[in-house]
């Protein structure tokens, strides 16, 4: 099989402040002008160099779909850019084999300006494609992304899903031979989601090659055939979904946390929408250091700082074994925390209680991410905190064996006898009960 994308030993480094690239524009070639006279006419100049990506190779065939894990700031969307070449590398070489569509941030290779109808043709234009290709094309892109309504309305009026899911339709349906996607899923709601799983699925199938960066871990196992964690730049690990994940959520977990705490807003993980003062797994209001058995009884609660008035803001978190699998999500009902009555600016607290007799023994993480009017995520946390669930022998009913699953609850039996003493007959073939 054709190789399709490989990297010799690519690194890139910035220069802390810097924020033009090589392929600038005019204008950024004159700032940049500028700010050398300024720099030179200083006494001292201070110059500080950062690494974004460190010695990374990788080699990809046709029809391959790698995941790309790794905390923020660990280069991801820097490799991205260096093989859509909106960036050139440092040192080594990214050798490209295609044509290249790329999905690496909202409405990437939009004009605001223009319609959405504009830009789908001005995509595949940028592409190289001819206007009969895009044409033909057309019909199932507006579909997938289900704008019809307002194809001829600029997109700067677009809301962010809107942006989202043209912009991605555009990137899956025309010709290119790689496919580019960073952080699809942080928007739109599910069912997007799983169309956007489906047409990486389908571009890998008709041998497209796919580089897919995701915070969501079980997509990434369940699309990808290979995935590399990065971290600072560097490749730690580079093989199977499976065993590459749960090294990754292992090393990113930190052992057990129960709770977990941030007294200052300033500080505490979030953004300019919502800050996390605290997060703990609790029994009967104490937190859970303790032992948790599969019928211990818990709840997760997390206080959270709204910084906006009138938000409308939800809380979901996510339950999920250590390989990222999801055992189950849950969200408090209505467009908000508080039902459907917006949130005014403030400090919350938000809890759900997990019954007993629910899951089975093993190591579980709480995966947190906040929604504002029921689409945005605004904010998520892979590893927010880790609880651990153990089974004890009473719990066992005579089997010391593996019991499978996630989940592991305690259902009703029942058993009645239905004869004494069986007659041979009862296990002749053709009379042995159902």
């Amino acid at each position: 099989m054709a190789v399709a994308i490989r990297t010799e030993g690519i690194g890139k480094r910035y220069r802390v402040g810097q924020d033009y690239e090589a392929y600038g524009m005019l204008r950024d070639t004159i700032m940049a002008g500028l700010r050398r006279v300024v720099t030179a006419r200083q006494r001292h100049p201070q110059q500080s160099f950062i690494w974004a990506l460190k010695d990374v190779s990788v080699e990809l065939q046709a029809g391959d779909i790698l995941g790309i894990v790794g905390p923020n700031g660990s280069g991801k969307s820097t490799f991205l850019k260096i093989i859509g070449r909106v960036t050139r590398p440092t040192v080594g070489r990214a050798l490209i084999s295609g044509r290249v569509g790329s999905l690496l941030e909202v409405g990437t290779g939009f004009h605001s300006e223009l319609t959405g109808r504009e830009n789908v043709f001005l995509n595949g234009a940028i592409l190289g494609m001819p206007r009969t290709e895009i044409s033909r094309q057309f019909d199932e892109i507006v579909d997938f992304s289900g704008v019809e309504s307002y194809l001829d309305t600029p997109v700067k009026r677009y809301s962010t899903g809107m942006y989202m899911r043209l912009a991605f339709a555009v990137a899956a349906h025309l010709n290119t031979d790689i496919l580019l996607v960073d952080e699809v899923l942080a928007v739109g709601d599910a069912a997007f989601q799983r169309k956007c799983l489906g047409a990486m699925e389908s571009a890998a199938r008709g041998g497209r090659t796919v580089i897919f960066v995701s915070h969501n871990l079980a997509a990434i196992q369940s699309l990808c055939n290979r995935v590399v964690w990065l971290r600072s730049g560097e490749v730690v690990d580079d093989g199977r979904p499976a065993s590459v994940v749960a090294n990754y959520l292992h090393s990113v977990s930190g052992g057990i946390q129960t709770d977990r705490s941030w007294a200052d807003a300033a500080v505490a993980p979030g953004n300019d929408q919502v800050r996390i003062r605290r997060a703990r797994v609790s029994i009967d209001g104490d937190a859970a250091a303790g032992l948790i058995t599969m019928r211990t009884p818990i709840t997760v609660e997390l206080e959270y700082w709204s910084l906006s008035p009138d938000a409308y803001l939800n809380v979901y978190i996510q339950i999920t074994t250590e390989a990222g699998i999801v055992a189950f999500e849950s969200n408090p009902p209505g467009l908000s925390a508080r039902g459907n009555a917006p949130l005014d600016a403030g400090l919350y607290r938000s809890a759900c209680r997990i019954p007993g007799d629910l899951l089975n023994a093993g190591t579980y993480r709480v995966v947190m991410f906040i929604v504002r009017d029921g689409l945005h995520r605004i904010y998520q946390d892979d590893s927010l905190l880790t609880f651990e669930v153990q089974d004890t022998p009473d719990l066992r009913s005579g089997w010391f064996g593996d019991i499978e699953g996630i989940v592991r609850p305690r259902l009703k039996w029942t058993t009645e006898l239905l004869k004494q003493e069986p007659q041979e007959t009862d296990y002749r073939d053709g009379a042995r009960g159902p």
